[in-house]
């Protein structure tokens, strides 16, 4: 018999080939392996929704679904609250943060070894190091088929709003400017703006993909973190950093979308 929450086997241990998303809760981290509820998660990381409407997404029976409502509430992924229009009706919304995905068969099989051998010791330059711990990190992590980029978006943002006071200005420009120069100085890559409506910047050198595995989906999430946030307060609104090009997907560069939370929220969705 399967766990109700992860899916799992009587013996507990994850069924084969089977994605399994992290989810911190004020009860502490669930994991959750049913791809009913992993959908019905997903969704809800976007925005709240009504049972109708879960319902419809879900394409199963009212039943089934509330069967994996109820467990989800139980496990404290996520919450409900009347409908302010109906009261008859629940509003459900995640109260748990995704911290990780574990997708086994997105496992990267290069030999870990190709990545440390871009690093020359007594070169002098310690930005050399903090780069080979990093992606050692992460190509390690990506070897088992976990996928943290949940987790360094939100640290990200935590970087980006101690960051924003350094990279300040009103001017859109100067602001952009100011970022550029901050990232060549720390070594972190070469920042152009592609295009302004939307705002498009390209990273050149990118610190944090540059030497990862060409994958085939974007992988600076801990970029995208710190620009949402860096924009979000420079646009005074919820502002998002989609990344639509990357080392990890063969380019040369990686390319970001700046645009509000709302757009980004409608292009995942639409």
């Amino acid at each position: 018999m399967e766990n109700e929450i992860t899916g799992r086997g009587r013996a507990g241990r994850p069924k084969p080939n089977r994605k399994i998303d992290l989810y911190s809760t004020p009860q502490g981290t669930q994991a959750v392996e049913n791809p009913v509820r992993r959908a019905i998660l997903t969704a809800l990381r976007v925005r709240e929704y009504t049972f109708e409407e879960i319902v419809d997404l879900a394409g199963r029976a009212k039943s089934t679904v509330s069967v994996h409502l109820r467990d989800l509430v139980a496990a404290g992924v996520v919450r409900s609250r009347p409908d302010p229009e109906d009261s008859r009706r629940k509003i459900f919304f995640l109260t748990g943060d995704l911290v990780a995905s574990v997708s086994p068969e997105e496992r990267v099989v290069d030999d870990l070894a190709a990545y440390a051998g871009a690093y020359r010791a007594g070169s002098g330059d310690p930005n050399a190091f903090y780069r080979l711990a990093f992606r050692t990190i992460r190509v390690s992590l990506m070897q088992e088929g976990i996928l943290l980029d949940p987790l360094l978006s939100r640290a990200g943002e935590r970087i980006g709003e101690e960051l924003f006071p350094a990279v300040a200005d009103p001017d859109t420009g100067a602001f952009c400017t100011n970022i550029a120069r901050f990232w060549e100085e720390h070594r972190l890559g070469r920042i152009e703006v592609a295009e302004t409506e939307p705002l498009v910047l390209l990273v050149y050198d990118c610190f944090e993909c540059a030497d990862l595995p060409v994958t085939g989906r974007p992988a600076c999430a801990f970029d995208s973190g710190i620009l949402r946030a860096l924009f979000s307060r420079h646009y005074g609104q919820a502002t998002a950093a989609t990344e639509t090009r990357c080392y990890a997907m063969g380019f040369n560069h990686c390319r970001f979308e700046v645009v509000p939370e709302e757009t980004a929220a409608s292009n995942r969705t639409g």
